[in-house]
């Protein structure tokens, strides 16, 4: 009925989706790998 407007909401719509996977790869990652980075940052504070 309105193609134009269909189109556009897809393509919102598929940013979306693109954008929450993003997301949920880098809480992934920041869940795995947070400890060993604030380890590694406190020795180099503490090294200073």
């Amino acid at each position: 009925m309105f193609p134009m407007a269909s189109a556009r909401g897809q393509g919102l719509v598929e940013y979306a989706l693109i954008m929450l996977l993003v997301a949920l790869i880098v809480i992934i990652i920041l869940a795995l790998f947070g400890p060993a980075v604030g380890d590694l940052y406190s020795t180099i504070v503490s090294g200073i």
